[in-house]
């Protein structure tokens, strides 16, 4: 169920005021992957995708855009790279996945960004300045992803550190 409540809390996140880009949905999509099972991963992209249509409305965007298909997108590549960390206990690993999926994130939606819309040029060029314009908002992606991740794989550890230390307790 944290799984779910982790999602959840990401999707109102998003429809809150939040510093740019520092949100946790890259971690909860993470952490969904590494504990639900792959069938049930629609919950989690209708819910995002829903929320993203909502958040276009709300700006007075299209609805649906190509950002939309690539944000879906890469919502089930979260999901299935989440499920890399199905049985680690690792924080380490946890916070390299959590770089892989910024670094996915960035590397996927600025070309979408550069392919789709006319604000950059269709050159090599036009692209590499798409990149390097984007950098200021990766900070705060790869910073809410990597801080986001450890913090909900790092909970359910600390509970159970938390009762193994109790439960020591009660037994002296």
């Amino acid at each position: 169920m944290l799984a779910y409540a982790f999602v959840i809390l990401a999707v109102l996140i998003r429809l809150m005021p939040h510093p740019w880009h520092f949100t946790p949905v890259a971690a909860a999509l993470l952490f969904f992957g590494a504990r639900m099972p792959r069938r049930q991963m629609w919950v989690p992209l209708a819910l995002l995708f829903g929320s993203d249509v909502l958040l276009n409305s709300l700006n007075a965007y299209p609805l649906l855009d190509v950002q939309s298909w690539a944000s879906l997108a890469f919502y089930a590549v979260a999901i299935v790279l989440g499920g890399t960390l199905r049985d680690t206990r690792n924080l380490a690993r946890v916070g390299l996945t959590s770089i892989a999926a910024s670094t996915v994130f960035f590397l996927t939606s600025n070309f979408m960004v550069w392919a789709a819309y006319t604000m950059y040029p269709h050159t090599l060029s036009g692209l590499a300045t798409c990149y390097w314009m984007a950098i200021p908002f990766f900070r705060n992606t790869f910073v809410g992803d990597f801080v986001w991740s450890l913090a909900m794989f790092g909970l359910p550890m600390a509970i159970a550190a938390f009762q193994r230390r109790k439960a020591v307790a009660v037994a002296h």
